[in-house]
């Protein structure tokens, strides 16, 4: 049980690689741009893939209504997505030190990944009816207004996840390297959970020949 519950604590101390590496990374290619806009998303902000980036995608968007990309202090989850993630770190570390004492079993493993996965979707919900909004919601004064075919306003939301073409723009949405932290931290935790039940059913079967040979 102790080795399960060292590589619980394990687990949730890489999903700090969110504050230093970005979750998300969306890139905007185009003829008419040798080098691909991007942007990529933290869990405390949306920051340049390369400088100006984010100000020549404001510039593009100004064309066709779209609103400016948010600020930190414009959208909630910037300062609380930080602090979820601070307390679940605090919580399965915490999980851990007690399994490694005894305290508590390898089911805890387990309760913590599924409320991480929990959090992981409603987080995803969000981003993506942010980008809904953000793609659809356009102002009526723009200076280009394009439609579909059927003639409704065309839709400018990037791809929660994989490539769509948007115009002349080639756009991608992918996870980025603090995602890729986070999974392997979550993954670790399920980890954590089979060792502690491997480890739980030899106690078991060891109990079980010590009675029957008494």
């Amino acid at each position: 049980m102790k080795k399960a519950s060292i590589i619980m604590i394990i687990g949730p101390l890489l999903l700090l690689g969110l504050f230093s590496f970005p979750l998300w990374n969306i890139i905007l290619g185009a003829p008419q741009y040798p080098e691909p806009l991007g942007m990529n998303i933290h869990i405390d902000g949306i920051r340049d893939m390369n400088e100006f980036d984010l100000q020549n995608i404001d510039g593009l968007n100004h064309y066709i209504g779209m609103r400016s990309l948010p600020k930190p202090e414009d959208m909630w989850e910037f300062s609380t997505f930080p602090i979820v993630i601070l307390g679940m770190v605090a919580v399965g570390v915490l999980v851990g030190l007690l399994g490694f004492l005894g305290k508590v079993s390898h089911k805890w493993f387990i309760g913590w990944f599924i409320v991480m996965s929990i959090l992981g979707i409603l987080g995803m919900y969000d981003f993506n009816a942010w980008m809904v909004d953000y793609g659809t919601n356009l102002d009526p004064n723009a200076i280009m207004k394009l439609e579909n075919p059927d003639g409704t306003p065309m839709s400018y939301k990037p791809p929660l996840f994989g490539h769509a073409k948007m115009l002349n723009f080639d756009v991608t949405s992918l996870p980025a390297k603090g995602a890729w932290f986070m999974f392997t931290g979550m993954m670790l935790t399920v980890v954590a959970f089979f060792l502690g039940w491997k480890n739980r059913k030899s106690v078991q079967v060891k109990e079980t020949t010590k009675f029957a040979t008494s």
